[in-house]
């Protein structure tokens, strides 16, 4: 089986369970299909202006979770009051109208940083529920509704320490939902069964009571490797870019090579999965490839290459046809070769900083910024900036993508784009 058709495997495979009859049930999780950040859909606009919204509506309170869809029903985490209540939102796909919102209570200590929130984790959906994670200091909530707003079960998975909060978002495998808990206390990683909550298996890690350890805020994918058991990839500090069976939580490898913190989630890019750590700062950011598969610690035998340049701390890179493509916070952008770590290309984003990551649609690359445009870029040899397009004020969350249409929660509203 050659590189690319591996590499698209999970995300196809991942596709193909969570299409309905209309192939609508597009972007159920983080990054769409398998976490890849790859879109089906066709006919998104490439270039449009502040008049050419579908519709622009209000959120209230504050975040940065990116929505996912089943069906006309759009799914979205919020917060209000500083944190204090958490809320989970409904709209209806075709005009943004709010069809229902469920709350919780949860007091939360002041967060670390100002670019953070309590509301920075998506929810997952498939077609009997969506699953949100409501996390304070002293709780962690898992809960389960179904398309009305219905609460179906919950469970509380203890409490929660990082300096900039929550920031793993749920995802579904196999009648379970995974959840990633790398945090500075008692760590690990819990499936629970999709129908009552009821824990299947659980993963210690190593906690992060070490100061020199920290949190981290990546949501993990599936990888299934060839003639080989389904895996979920992960990164954090404490393992690197890790394995471990999607089955049952039993370890498979780990490659702890970083020594700051990890934020953008993993991505699988041919043999190699890629990771890369840092700082707020930008000081020290790199970013390294681990070849896929082996035993125990890998650490010493299994690094591809490291990136020292413009690598990425909080955008997740995407992966097309043997090439990386990396948005740097800072704004660079670049391909590399993924086998090798070779550069093909690097350039600079005019006036741009990025915390959303970036999807891939129709062979073309959509990051927006910090300062409220869609930059819109091809994939290929070379560096093509192709469209600069308003997004009416800045964002942190990453796009949606479903039916036709970019879906972008910008820092007070969600703007839908395209799709007559």
């Amino acid at each position: 089986m050659n590189h690319l058709v591996r590499s698209l495997f999970p995300f196809l495979f991942c596709f193909a369970l969570a299409a309905g009859p209309a192939g609508a049930q597009e972007w159920t999780r983080f990054r769409g299909p398998n976490g890849s950040g790859h879109a089906i859909s066709k006919g998104v606009p490439v270039a449009w202006t502040g008049q050419e919204f579908r519709w622009r509506v209000p959120i209230s309170g504050a975040s940065h979770s990116q929505p996912v869809i089943w069906g006309d029903r759009i799914f979205l985490l919020t917060a209000l009051e500083a944190g204090k209540e958490r809320v989970l939102l409904c709209l209806d796909k075709r005009d943004g109208r709010e069809l229902w919102r469920t709350s919780h209570v949860l007091p939360m200590a002041r967060l670390g940083n100002k670019n953070t929130g309590y509301a920075n984790t998506s929810p997952v959906v498939d077609a009997e529920r969506v699953v949100a994670c409501f996390v304070s200091n002293n709780h962690f909530w898992v809960r389960a509704y179904n398309h009305a707003g219905k609460e179906l079960w919950a469970r509380d998975l203890g409490p929660f320490a990082a300096q900039h909060g929550h920031g793993a978002s749920p995802m579904i495998f196999d009648q379970t939902v995974i959840i990633a808990n790398d945090q500075d206390g008692e760590s690990f990683v819990v499936a629970l069964d999709l129908k009552t909550g009821a824990e299947a298996w659980r993963s210690p890690r190593r906690a992060g009571a070490n100061p020199n350890i920290a949190a981290a805020y990546c949501t993990p994918i599936v990888h299934h490797p060839v003639g080989g058991r389904p895996e979920l990839i992960f990164t954090s500090q404490a393992h690197g870019v890790s394995s471990i069976d999607a089955k049952t939580g039993k370890p498979n490898w780990e490659a702890p090579v970083y020594d700051k913190r990890m934020v953008h989630s993993p991505i699988v890019a041919g043999d190699v999965a890629i990771g890369s750590c840092g700082s707020g700062a930008g000081t020290g950011n790199y970013l390294t490839a681990i070849k896929l598969g082996g035993s125990g610690n890998v650490a010493k035998t299994h690094v591809a290459y490291t990136l020292r340049r413009a690598t990425p701390y909080v955008p997740t890179p995407l992966f097309l046809n043997g090439t990386l493509y990396l948005i740097s916070d800072s704004g660079i952008a670049s391909a590399i070769e993924a086998a090798t770590g070779k550069e093909i290309w690097s350039e600079r984003l005019p006036g741009a900083e990025f915390f959303s990551s970036p999807v891939l649609i129709d062979g073309k690359i959509y990051v927006p910024s910090t300062k409220g445009e869609m930059f819109v870029l091809a994939t290929g040899g070379k560096f093509e900036l192709v469209a600069r397009n308003p997004l009416g004020e800045g964002t942190h969350s990453t796009p949606c993508v479903d039916g036709g249409r970019i879906y972008v929660k910008t820092f007070t509203h969600l703007v839908c784009i395209g799709g007559k």
